[in-house]
């Protein structure tokens, strides 16, 4: 439960971490999976604030509570932990020493923050011209909104996913929901870790590193997808939907004789075989139905007519028939359910490891899969500062003065 089978395809790249909270984790903790050496730099005796998010928060090995909150355990395995005082001129010298013998630095501090410490790309970049920089924030080094704070609930508003996400106005609970969860936080870290990879490799062709300027809004507005290019092609703004989909339609949740699921017909052959099995072969015949763009224009008239048909027959016939016809559809699982899928278990999407506190715990595994540098779970989330004496020993600091720092509060 401790070491790779394989080498990862990160082995031999070192990680300089001081992000928090989740986009920067994020990030990270994928860079982590594929094998890079992360070492997560944090507050002494507070760390990470995820830390403290719960309940819930894992159990010891005789049931009691620990201080590790599922919140942060959900995006920080594979990591070491450090505590290093940024606030201390000696905390600021320290990282700049361990900086300047990593491949990457990530941060997610207020623009301004990290010059203040010293700790800005310039200064790191003139001590380790290799280094790839990446500042993670709400809306980037540049702009009007630059110096504001960044939140995932505000940016998802701001950049206009709430205005598409919810029920219809006109609908009882209609008007705008955010998403269930932290959507922009984490397709910003993804986000991060491509831009890390492409500077990396850019690095290793010239050795030149660089700046990865990642912002919460910037991300959010390219994951409109085509909902921001029906924008642009209209200049309409596209409006709320609840679960249907704005341009295909049969595509959205439908009422079954014992609950709820969801219908995809992704094409006009699928809409074909949907309504045979439906016992309305008629349908696809009627011009107003015939093409999906058909099918979007008579929305109103159509929807009405298939929610009768859902209706009158169970969740589990339905999904037997639709999918022996090839015909996309789905459950609508909680979690306990995703979990004991089978085809979720065959897919690894668990893993179980070792943890100092719990003796054993599991976790979400990286959906990552890759032949020959198979992604594992090979660290527990650390505990605050677990790795501290380890790392900076690594790093050619002796005990005397990793001593003498502990005594000033440094570390």
């Amino acid at each position: 439960m401790t070491d790779l089978p394989t080498p990862g395809a990160l082995q031999g790249v070192r990680i300089l971490d001081l992000s928090r909270v989740l986009a920067g984790p994020w990030c990270t903790q994928t860079l982590a999976d594929l094998g890079a050496d992360v070492i997560k730099v944090e507050r002494p005796g507070a760390g990470d604030d995820t830390r403290g998010w719960g309940p819930p928060f894992l159990k010891d090995e005789i049931g009691r509570d620990t201080a590790e909150a599922a919140y942060y355990l959900g995006a920080n395995r594979n990591k070491r932990s450090i505590t290093i005082d940024l606030a201390h001129p000696e905390g600021q010298a320290l990282v700049r020493r361990l900086a300047a013998q990593c491949d990457v630095m990530v941060e997610n501090f207020k623009v301004g923050d990290m010059g203040r410490y010293g700790l800005d790309s310039a200064t790191m970049r003139a001590l380790n011209p290799r280094l790839v920089y990446c500042s993670i924030t709400g809306f980037g080094q540049t702009g009007p909104y630059r110096d504001r704070a960044g939140y995932d609930y505000a940016i998802q508003g701001i950049g206009g996913l709430m205005s598409v996400t919810g029920e219809r106005d006109d609908l009882p609970g209609g008007g705008p929901q955010k998403v269930g969860v932290a959507v922009a936080d984490l397709f910003t870290g993804m986000y991060a870790t491509v831009g890390i990879l492409a500077a990396l490799r850019h690095r290793d062709a010239t050795g030149e590193g660089q700046d990865v300027d990642m912002a919460l809004l910037d991300t959010q507005v390219a994951m409109l997808a085509n909902l921001g290019a029906n924008y642009l092609v209209t200049r309409q703004p596209p409006k709320r939907v609840g679960n249907a989909h704005q341009n295909i339609v049969p595509y959205q949740v439908f009422e079954v004789a014992d609950g709820h699921m969801i219908l995809a017909v992704g094409n006009d052959g699928q809409f074909e075989k949907f309504c045979a099995v439906a016992g309305r072969p008629d349908l696809p015949a009627d011009p107003r139905f015939t093409k999906n763009a058909e099918r979007v224009r008579h929305r109103a008239v159509l929807v009405p007519l298939l929610a009768e048909l859902m209706r009158q027959r169970p969740k589990a016939e339905w999904l037997a028939a639709l999918e022996a016809a090839k015909v996309p559809c789905g459950a609508i699982n909680d979690l306990g359910e995703v979990f004991a899928d089978p085809h979720v278990q065959a897919r690894g999407m668990t893993s179980r490891v070792a943890h100092p506190l719990a003796g054993s715990m599991e976790l979400v595994s990286s959906p990552l899969k890759l032949s020959a540098t198979p992604v594992t779970t090979r660290r527990a989330p650390p505990l605050l500062g677990q790795h501290t004496d380890e790392v900076l020993a690594e790093f050619g600091l002796p005990p005397d003065e990793r001593e003498r720092l502990r005594h000033l509060g440094v570390i």
